[in-house]
C-alpha cells in the first residue's frame, strides 16, 4: 500500500490545504493528515476540533485518515511505514524553509519530501490569514469549506462575546 502524509495545523483547514490533500488522496492508496500538536500555541480550534473538522471535509475522498501528532514528523512516519510526505508550495518563500526541512527529514530517516504547486488561487492562502480576515468581518467564503465556515463565524463569535 502506497501511503503518504499531508501535515500541517491546520487551524483551521483551508481550501488551499483541502486541495493539497485531494490531489495527494489521487497518487496515493492511504493519506494521512497529521495534525500537529504545538504546545506553546493557542489554537483557534481545539486539536480534536480540527482533526473532526478535517475528517468530515475529507470524507468524500474515502482514502484519508486524521491523526494528531506530538514531536519529529518522521517519528509519525516510521510509526505508520510512510515513505512520503507531501506539502504544497505556494511561493519561493515556501521553497526555502520546506527544502531545509525535506533534506533534514530525508537525512534523519529516510523519508522523502514531494513538492505540489499550489493551485494559483489559493496561492496567497493561510490559515492565519482566513482567521485574521474572518475576524474583522471580511468574507472567506471562498477560501474554506461551508462546514468550516460555519465553525469559523460560531467561534469567533464566542470569542468577541468572551471579550466583551
Amino acid at each position: 500500500m502506497r501511503r503518504a502524509v499531508c501535515p500541517g495545523s491546520f487551524d483551521p483547514i483551508t481550501n488551499g490545504h483541502l486541495d493539497i490533500i485531494a490531489r495527494a488522496s489521487k497518487l496515493y492508496d492511504e493519506i494521512y493528515v497529521a495534525v500537529m500538536i504545538n504546545q506553546s500555541k493557542k489554537g483557534l480550534f481545539t486539536i480534536e476540533e480540527r482533526i473532526e473538522l478535517i475528517r468530515e471535509v475529507t470524507a468524500e475522498y474515502g482514502n484519508v485518515v486524521v491523526e494528531s501528532f506530538h514531536g519529529l514528523l518522521v517519528d509519525f512516519c516510521k510509526q505508520r511505514d510512510i515513505p512520503a510526505i507531501v506539502k504544497g508550495l505556494r511561493a519561493v518563500s515556501d521553497f526555502d524553509y520546506e527544502l531545509q526541512m525535506a533534506q533534514m527529514n530525508i537525512g534523519l530517516s529516510g523519508v522523502e519530501t514531494l513538492f505540489v504547486p499550489t493551485n494559483p488561487t489559493y496561492s496567497f492562502l493561510s490559515s492565519s490569514l482566513v482567521k485574521e480576515v474572518a475576524a474583522w468581518g471580511g468574507d472567506v467564503s471562498h477560501l474554506v469549506p461551508p462546514t468550516v465556515l460555519g465553525e469559523l463565524g460560531d467561534r469567533l463569535r464566542e470569542r468577541g462575546k468572551a471579550g466583551d
